[in-house]
């Protein structure tokens, strides 16, 4: 009987597998193919059913998480899609909120709209705020769009309509019109992608949706296709960006949820080390070979919004990016990978990034015709991998092409040697990668004093001990399968989804009944879905309602009871939002009514909470000599000295192992730096823990 589980996360430079069976995990690293990615999939779990000695009959399911979708719109490689909107509202995704997110540059950079204003069509239709009908929708011009729709040549279609968030019923007559029509091209609708009210974000969302989705449809049948040509026919599940698993039927009308697909996974692989290791409070870090993804967990669970954004212009800029109105694991995302290009700028200032040389032609080191330095170039040239062990062996690193693109892109430009020019590359990139923690620990309130930090990702656990010291984190952990943790967070991940709604509501006129009637058919709508992928196992269901003071611009999210609501739990309600809003603000406003403005109903397949795993003291362990495999002249990005580092292979330390740095644990998927002054030991669950020596 089938009972492997397989998953696969596509990242920019390399495609990761992990796979399950009778207690053994197997793990394997790819090169990516940007320009059909199901190849390098496909590549992977031939190689990985090989590794493991299991056959395609032997997987029972499958689940996948990939960047294609995020990576469309940053690179603007998306469908050609048009917007169907309301007349007089056509440039609604130009005009955003009028915000600007630097008030002072007075050469502010926009990002530009999906969809350009040629292709923004309007209708004329009129719905109020509740959603009744003031002018009828005109079916003739809807289907004078047509042959407009034709000539120029659009492959997708959004539809947002005023209002269409609290009526539908003009929103869905555009569909039926249009697919008569076009059978051909997909519509979006955006009271199906994103019904809530603030027309920017839901049109923004709406737009996106229909921007990936032929792309995402298309790359997921194909896979579906070839999976099965291969003899796997157990389910595909797809990760959401909100760190629950759909069917793919359910990512190919969604595929916007998709966007932060393998990063979610990596932030559950860190809540699930969280929670074995009893650690309340730690910092998810996950370096790949194209971003780096920061993460604060805390009580075992990841910060979560229903907003994000996502191709910012602007660098940790709040504002500057393409705003998405759905459920995401918050954490902030910066073009800081393996695959990040160095180079000297104007004023004789290193940068790193946010251009990737990705997998083709990847960094220099790859000898693939990369003639530009990134970061693995710089760590190859420090001595930090061994050139013929990197991604398990699979591919031999050009230490001489690595420190020729060095010295030439940024070495020559600053009177550096390869070595030094490689030190200030892996400086600024640690930076980059430490500011942008401090941002995101001050955009949520929060401090990293006693903070584990989570490293993970091919860099992850390269780059963790100077990232530490610059945030003042003491305390790291590596946990085995660290190279390729998104996979192994697939596959801790629950089959879920969630629906939001929109449903005006006033603590002092509020109607009982009618939010009973909403949140129930919510609740059928997710639990239909989960139903396709859950196989009869038991669900949860959370209920949150978002609310505000009357007048204020920004909602506060607040748990409600998942049973039907009586008139006696609005008192509580209200009392639970006072409390809510005096955490964030420190006191409630007396008198104010509370208005509510959409409500959300999550439904997610029950797992299994592990409890802390009793370590065993260092008593109870016999603990064999932690024997140096080799030494290797490392130059320290602290001291830039050069020196010789013991070199030890992971598989060979037994728990209990205590490793003074400076020195390398080196695995297939990646290795571990012990900084000076750090000091590594090996704990029950053969995790590599690492602690700052403090004065």
């Amino acid at each position: 009987m089938a009972s492997a589980r397989l998953a696969v996360d596509i990242g920019g430079t390399f495609t990761d597998l992990a796979i399950e069976h009778a207690g053994q995990r197997t793990t394997i690293k790819v090169l990516t193919t940007p320009s059909a990615p199901e190849q390098g999939v496909m590549e992977g779990v031939r190689a990985i059913l090989f590794a493991s000695g299991l056959s395609a009959a032997d997987i029972a399911i499958l689940v996948h998480g990939t960047t294609l979708a995020t990576n469309s719109i940053i690179e603007r490689k998306g469908a050609r899609t048009a917007l169907v909107t309301t007349e007089g509202f056509r440039d609604v995704l130009a005009m955003g909120n009028e915000s600007r997110y630097d008030q002072y540059d007075l050469n502010i950079v926009l990002p530009e709209p999906l969809v350009p204003r040629h292709l923004r069509l309007t209708v004329p239709e009129r719905l109020d705020n509740e959603g009744r009908i003031l002018r009828p929708l005109d079916e003739d011009a809807v289907r004078a769009l047509v042959p407009v729709l034709q000539r120029e040549e659009v492959e997708s279609i959004a539809v947002g309509l005023l209002h269409g968030f609290v009526n539908s019923v003009h929103e869905r007559r555009v569909h039926d019109i249009l697919s008569h029509a076009l059978p051909n091209i997909p519509i979006s609708l955006s009271s199906e992608v994103s019904p809530e009210m603030r027309e920017w974000e839901r049109f923004s969302t709406t737009a996106a949706n229909a921007y990936v989705q032929p792309m995402m449809a298309r790359y997921l049948r194909r896979l579906e296709s070839d999976l099965a040509a291969l003899g796997i026919t157990a389910p595909i599940f797809l990760m959401l960006s909100g760190g629950g698993l759909t069917t793919i039927d359910t990512a190919c009308r969604f595929p916007i949820r998709l966007v932060e697909s393998g990063p979610a996974g990596g932030a559950i692989f860190s809540a699930h080390i969280a929670r074995q290791c009893g650690i309340d409070n730690v910092l998810s870090f996950d370096m790949g070979g194209t971003t780096a993804k920061i993460c604060l967990i805390d009580d075992y669970r990841p910060q979560t919004s229903r907003t994000f954004e996502v191709a910012r212009v602007g660098r940790f800029r709040k504002g500057s990016g393409l705003p998405l109105r759905i459920p995401v694991i918050e954490m902030v995302e910066i073009g800081a990978g393996g695959g990040s290009i160095a180079h000297v700028d104007s004023l004789g200032r290193i940068g790193v990034g946010p251009e990737s040389a990705g997998a083709d032609p990847g960094p220099a080191c790859y000898g693939r015709g990369g003639a530009y330095p990134a970061v693995t170039d710089a760590n190859l040239t420090l001595g930090r991998y061994d050139p013929s062990r990197f991604a398990g062996g699979t591919m031999q690193l050009d230490e001489t092409a690595a420190r020729n693109a060095l010295a030439a892109k940024v070495g020559g430009a600053l009177g550096l040697d390869a070595s030094m020019a490689a030190l200030a590359v892996v400086e600024m990139v640690d930076e980059n990668m430490a500011n942008a923690a401090r941002v995101h620990a001050i955009e949520s309130g929060k401090t990293y004093e006693g903070r584990t930090l989570i490293a993970f990702g091919g860099g992850g656990p390269v780059h963790a001990c100077r990232v530490a010291e610059k945030i003042g984190i003491l305390r790291i952990l590596v946990p085995s399968g660290a190279g390729v943790g998104s996979a192994i967070g697939f596959l801790r991940a629950p089959v879920g989804y969630e629906v939001v709604r929109s449903l005006y509501q006033r603590f002092s006129r509020f109607d009982v009944g009618a939010v009973n009637d909403l949140l129930a058919e919510m609740e059928t709508e997710a639990m239909g879905v989960v139903a396709q992928g859950s196989f009869g196992a038991p669900t949860t269901q959370t209920r949150i309602a978002y609310m505000r003071y009357v007048g204020q611009g920004h909602e506060i999210p607040v748990p409600l009871p998942s049973r039907p609501l009586v008139q006696d739990d609005v008192a509580a309600i209200r009392a639970a939002y006072d409390r809510e809003y005096t955490r964030f603000y420190d006191r409630p406003v007396p008198g104010s009514d509370v208005e509510i403005m959409s409500y959300a109903v999550v439904v997610t397949t029950v797992t299994e909470e592990e409890d802390a795993l009793p370590l065993p003291g260092d008593d109870e362990l016999f603990v064999p000599e932690a024997i140096a495999v080799r030494t290797q002249a490392v130059r320290d990005s602290v001291t830039g000295e050069v020196s010789p580092w013991n070199i030890y292979d992971r598989a060979t330390l037994a728990p209990g192992a205590r490793l003074p740095g400076p020195a390398i644990i080196a695995e297939d998927e990646t290795s571990t730096l012990i900084g000076i002054g750090w000091t590594a030991s090996i704990n029950g669950l053969g995790y590599i823990e690492l602690v700052r020596e403090t004065a």
